[in-house]
């Protein structure tokens, strides 16, 4: 009789990371089951018994971003005791973030899935449904300053997420091309000087909602 070993375990936390990691680098459909396998450490026979099908693992694999490394850019909002600082914490956040040496340049949430063929309308949903929780904690953070009369009433928020968030992605694909943590940092810079005044002039009458 031919006894067969028990089945080799594996961490389910460090293969998740892996295939995070790989879905980040190389994008969603750029990315196939055979290196997901190879790169998590596991038969693709164990992914699929584990993870379900690709879609499932990426799925998990943006949560599990989300909560982790991503999990920084709303603390830094958050954390910020005015509004501006907060936004400002965030730019500082973003730029090195972008550019760490451990891990693929850019967003998750902005290059995993860019675009995509219909069969995968899903997938971008789930991931437009997370980049609204997170444009939400934006605006969180700007009604509170406007509660705190730091923003004048007049202030259009939501367009001064969406500006910002324009601002954010547009960081993302600039590390992605190559850009250092200064240029990102000045790009930060840059975008804060829209940041409303109580006496909105230049580009800051954009955001006022009387025009």
């Amino acid at each position: 009789m031919i006894h067969r070993g028990r089945p080799k375990t594996f961490d389910r936390e460090t293969a998740l990371d892996a295939a995070m990691l790989l879905f980040w680098e190389r994008g969603f459909e750029q990315t196939c089951v055979d290196d997901l396998a190879a790169a998590m450490g596991i038969q693709t026979s164990s992914l699929y018994a584990t993870f379900g099908d690709k879609e499932k693992l990426f799925l998990e694999a943006i949560e599990h971003y989300r909560t982790g490394r991503g999990s920084v850019y709303d603390a830094a909002v958050i954390a910020g005791k005015t509004a501006k600082e907060g936004f400002a914490n965030l730019f500082a956040v973003t730029a090195a973030e972008l550019t760490r040496k451990d891990q693929p340049s850019g967003c998750m949430l902005c290059l995993a899935l860019p675009t995509c063929s219909p069969k995968y309308e899903p997938l971008q949903q789930e991931l437009d449904r997370l980049r609204t929780l997170s444009d939400a904690v934006l605006l969180q953070k700007l009604e509170e300053g406007m509660r705190n009369k730091e923003i004048p009433q007049s202030t259009d928020l939501r367009m001064l997420v969406t500006y910002f968030r324009t601002a954010l992605w547009g960081m993302s694909l600039q590390a992605r091309a190559g850009a250092d943590k200064e240029t990102l940092l000045e790009i930060g810079r840059l975008a804060l000087r829209v940041w409303p005044s109580s006496e909105p002039t230049g580009t800051n009458k954009v955001l006022n909602r009387d025009g």
